[in-house]
C-alpha cells in the first residue's frame, strides 16, 4: 500500500489523519480492505478504503503475543500464559486482525475455567497479537454455511455463552486494546471489567454496512450498559467506528496508554488489583452482571428474521468476494 494512500485516509468524522504518528512514534499505515488477508479489515473499516486510524502491524510486532513471556498453553491461535498472579490470554491471528474462530472462542472459555480453578490467579488480561487489532470480529468463515435463521439463533446463543462466561470469571478481567476492537471483539472487551486502550484503538459494530446481521438482545444490553442506549444505537445505525478518546469520554475505556506503554500500564493495574480483597472485587463484578442481565426479553424472532434474510446471505457472499453488498430489506 502506498504512503500517499495511507495519508489520505479519513476517519469516521471526516477528519484526515496522517498514516503515522501515534504515541510512541510508531507508524500505523492504513491497509485497504481489499489488500488484507480474508478481508477482515473490511469488517472493521469505517471507510471504503479501510478507514483511518486502523494500524497495520509495526516493524518487529507483526506477529506473536503482545505481552512479554506469552506463548504458553493454548492453540496456535490463542496463547494462555500465567506470570505470577496474572493470567494473560493473547488472541494470536495478527495477519487476520485476530478475527475469532470457534477454536479461539472455545480457548477463551477454557482460560476462564483455568482462572477460576487456580486460587493463585488474581487477575486476567486479554490482548491481541501485533498492533493492528485486539479482535476484528468473528471470522467470516463462521457464517458461510448458514442456511436459515435458526443458524443465526444458534450462533448468537453460542457467542453469548462465551461472553457470559467471561463476565462471570471470579477475578478482575482487563482488556488491553490496540487497533480494531469491533463486532465480537467489542463484545469480548465489554465483558471485561476494565479496558486499557492506546490512541490507535477503534471501537464499533459496523454490521449495518458489512454483513447485515444483528446483535442478540444480551449483547445489545451489554453495550448499552457501557455506552448508553443513545450512543449504542448511533454506533449500530451509522456503522461508524468510535476512536479511543470518545470511548474514554463515554467511560468504556477506563485508562489510556501510549502505544509503547500499554503493557506497562496494564502491569501496574493488575499489580494493584492483585493486592485487593478478592471477594470484595467478585461481589462488585457479580452485582453489576446480575443487574445487566436481569429481565432480558426474548429475541429469537429478531435473530431468525435477520440471519434468515437474503440480505445476510448475499452480504456474506459479497464480503468473501470483496465486493460491495446491496440491500433489499428482505
Amino acid at each position: 500500500m502506498s504512503e500517499e494512500r495511507a495519508q489520505s485516509a479519513e476517519n469516521a468524522d471526516g477528519r484526515r489523519e496522517p498514516g503515522g504518528g501515534a504515541a510512541g512514534g510508531r507508524a500505523h499505515p492504513v491497509a485497504p480492505a481489499e489488500e488484507t488477508p480474508e478481508g477482515v479489515a473490511a469488517l472493521a473499516a469505517d471507510q471504503p478504503d479501510g478507514g483511518a486510524g486502523a494500524p497495520s502491524p509495526a516493524p518487529g510486532r507483526s506477529g506473536g503475543p503482545a505481552f512479554p513471556g506469552a506463548g504458553g498453553s493454548g492453540t496456535d491461535q490463542l496463547h494462555i500464559v500465567q506470570e505470577g498472579p496474572v493470567l494473560t490470554v493473547t488472541f494470536n491471528r495478527p495477519a487476520q486482525r485476530n478475527a475469532m474462530t470457534w477454536a479461539m472462542y472455545d480457548g477463551l472459555v477454557a482460560a476462564c475455567e483455568r482462572a477460576d480453578a487456580d486460587d493463585a490467579v488474581r487477575a486476567m488480561v486479554l490482548t491481541g497479537a501485533g498492533d493492528a487489532a485486539f479482535v476484528a470480529g468473528t471470522d467470516i468463515a463462521q457464517f458461510t454455511d448458514f442456511t436459515d435463521g435458526a443458524d443465526g439463533v444458534a450462533y448468537e446463543a453460542r457467542l453469548s455463552a462465551v461472553v457470559d462466561r467471561l463476565a462471570q470469571v471470579r477475578v478482575p478481567t482487563v482488556a488491553a486494546v490496540r487497533g480494531y476492537c469491533v463486532g465480537g471483539g467489542l463484545a469480548v472487551a465489554a465483558a471485561c471489567d476494565l479496558r486499557v486502550a492506546t490512541p490507535s484503538a477503534r471501537f464499533g459494530v459496523p454490521i449495518a454496512r458489512t454483513l447485515g446481521n444483528c446483535l442478540s438482545v444480551r449483547t445489545h444490553a451489554l453495550l448499552a450498559g457501557h455506552f448508553g442506549a443513545a450512543r449504542t444505537l448511533d454506533l449500530l445505525l451509522t456503522a461508524r467506528l468510535m476512536d479511543a478518546e470518545e470511548a474514554r469520554a463515554a467511560g468504556f475505556v477506563t485508562r489510556m496508554a501510549a502505544e509503547d506503554a500499554l503493557e506497562a500500564e496494564v502491569a501496574a493495574l493488575t499489580d494493584r488489583l492483585a493486592a485487593h480483597a478478592p471477594l470484595s472485587m467478585w461481589a462488585a463484578k457479580e452485582s453489576a452482571r446480575r443487574l445487566r442481565t436481569a429481565n432480558l426479553p426474548e429475541d429469537r424472532d429478531i435473530l431468525e428474521r435477520v440471519y434468515g434474510s437474503a440480505d445476510f446471505r448475499n452480504a456474506v457472499r459479497s464480503f468473501t468476494a470483496k465486493t460491495a453488498a446491496t440491500w433489499e430489506g428482505r
